[in-house]
């Protein structure tokens, strides 16, 4: 492969007199940015901040909204330090910025392929956007309504007058018996029995006559939408070859200088085809670029700048980790073969003490879980509340955690010693009879002092296990708040959950529609610290065997100063 020469204006030199650099590169899924990095990052604001790139951040009242900008700091062939910088995805309609790296693939070229199949894909769409608003389209679905509103209105009469004139036979016939002799009677009898047929056979010619009508109006409006389906299926047919086609021009390379394509890179991954923009976020640009032009890779970082999209939390200035689900499959690829930091959430616990026990009988018993315990072993980590209480308890037919906390958040859990318990405990929660509340540190002051928040959230498909605010498709959140105390810049708060969403708290505090202010130390919505400040403090259900109300609170481990 070809190596371009140092001459290069996207290599930016690096001051770095009194910096130690990183014996192994950054982990980019979970990281603390490296000093280097940080003053990259810092660099590259400055100049985000001086220079019109032609593109609005929503910063200051302007309308637009922020982009993921990372920096790679790197060395070059004659061992000079420096860094690369880009953005994920285009810069409005963009994909080439000056000072910034191209893109692993530039679709937006002219002398491209993607462009001229994009323009057959946007006439196709044109097309189909004509054929549904068409007067045509619209008459023949009216049409249709209104047939079958006549049918349903005009046999509903039908069937009514039928009925009405079963009651008088029926009446004409018990007056009948009194009042006529039996040959008079025989002869009324057929006389109703032919006019109850005749009505039954005008009932289901009517009925035949409009489904006649509505078959022949159907079948018009089928036609169309038949001509509407071929369009659609070609659309998606040229789509989905465009796609595989681009899919095919993101050849990644790794430090050995080994390209490996998207779709062989997420089939090995994930078993299924890369998503929608896979390959232009800010680190595969970085990385390829540097692997490409011959430089060697130190450190990296990923910031937000600008304002924050709907429905993320994105902080402006703050760093963030590489996306899980476009870009850990690549960059598994990518960094193979590089030293990197080890990743934090995997790292084995330096002790496995017992868990301290507040509260136990032989029904259930309740714990005080301290931070970075997982409540339930996960994929790459066993040890958990679940196991050590195991150990704990090797008699009892559980421990069944009723509830969970995330593993960054200490304090009250409640455990079920077998099933029955376990659902008893259950229906409480179900039920909204347990009573919850926690304390947290926020990293900033709040204007309202109490409230409540209703924020529905879901996962973030593309970056799990981040939640994101969603009305369309999310679940009802809802949390109550008050300020119990504000002390140098940060405040103390109580949180009363009123449902039990994953991330529920930590998205409320920091999304710019809740609190706008992230609990300190989150490492997804906020920013790393020693811990993470949410602590589960207190705890109210019903003994599901005694009936008593059972009431337990433990202070956080930190000192309110």
């Amino acid at each position: 492969m070809e190596i371009s020469s140092n001459n290069d204006s996207l290599f930016i030199p690096l001051e770095h007199t009194g910096f130690t650099l990183p014996s192994r590169f950054t982990y980019p899924f979970n990281y603390t940015p490296h000093p280097l990095t940080i003053k990259a990052a810092e660099e590259l604001q400055q100049r985000l901040t001086e220079e019109n790139l032609g593109y609005h951040y929503g910063l200051e009242g302007n309308k637009g909204y922020g982009k993921m900008f990372g920096v790679l700091v790197v060395k070059n062939e004659v061992g000079e330090l420096g860094y690369l910088a880009a953005f994920s995805g285009k810069m409005g309609d963009k994909s080439l910025v000056k000072g910034f790296v191209p893109p692993v693939y530039d679709r937006l070229t002219d002398d491209g392929f993607f462009l001229p199949q994009e323009q057959v894909i946007s006439e196709l769409n044109e097309k189909i956007k004509q054929l549904e608003q068409a007067k045509e389209y619209t008459t023949l679905i009216q049409t249709l309504d209104e047939l079958k509103e006549q049918a349903e209105r005009t046999l509903t009469t039908s069937k009514q007058h039928q009925k009405e004139a079963k009651k008088a036979r029926d009446k004409r016939r018990e007056e009948g018996i009194n009042t006529l002799n039996p040959k008079e009677y025989r002869l009324l009898n057929q006389r109703l029995e032919n006019e109850s047929k005749h009505l039954d056979f005008e009932h289901k010619k009517l009925k035949k006559h409009w489904n006649t009508r509505i078959t022949e109006a159907e079948n018009a409006l089928n036609l169309y939408k038949e001509q509407l389906k071929t369009f659609k299926e070609k659309r998606k047919t040229l789509s989905a070859q465009l796609q595989q086609q681009l899919f095919d021009q993101y050849q990644l390379l790794n430090i050995e200088l080994e390209p490996r394509g998207l779709c062989s890179i997420f089939n090995d991954f994930t078993g299924t085809l890369p998503p929608a923009g896979a390959g232009d976020c800010a680190a595969p640009k970085l990385l390829q670029y540097a692997f490409k032009n011959g430089y060697s890779p130190i450190s990296m970082g990923e910031f937000w700048w600008g304002a924050s999209p709907v429905q993320e939390v994105r902080k402006h200035g703050h760093f963030y980790p590489a996306c899980r689900g476009k870009c850990e499959p690549i960059l598994s690829h990518m960094l193979k073969g590089m030293s990197l930091e080890p990743n934090p959430s995997v790292v084995k616990p330096t002790t496995t003490e017992d868990i301290d026990i507040i509260f136990e009988d032989e029904f259930l018993l309740v714990i005080n879980k301290p931070d970075k315990l997982l409540s339930v072993p996960g994929k790459t980590r066993k040890d958990s509340v679940y196991e050590r209480i195991k150990r704990q308890l090797p008699s009892a037919t559980g421990p069944l955690l009723v509830h969970r906390l995330d593993m960054a958040t200490s304090g009250l859990l409640l455990i079920a010693k077998n099933e029955a318990i376990y659902k008893a405990l259950q229906a409480q929660f179900i039920t909204r009879k347990v009573r919850k509340r926690y304390m947290a540190v926020l990293d900033g002051l709040l204007e309202k002092k109490q409230g409540n928040i209703s924020l529905p959230l879901r996962v973030d498909l593309d970056n799990r296990p981040n939640q994101l605010v969603c009305y369309e498709h999310g679940k009802p959140a809802e949390t109550s708040y008050e300020v119990i105390e504000e002390s140098n810049g940060k405040s103390h708060v109580y949180f009363h959950p009123l449902t039990g969403r994953t991330h529920q708290l930590r998205v409320h505090a920091a999304h710019q529609h809740g609190l706008n202010t992230p609990i300190i130390g989150d490492d997804l919505y906020g920013t790393v610290a020693d811990r993470l400040y949410l602590h589960a403090e207190q705890l109210s259900f019903e003994h599901p065997v005694s009936g008593k109300q059972m009431n337990f609170n433990v202070s956080p481990p930190w000192i309110i100063s």
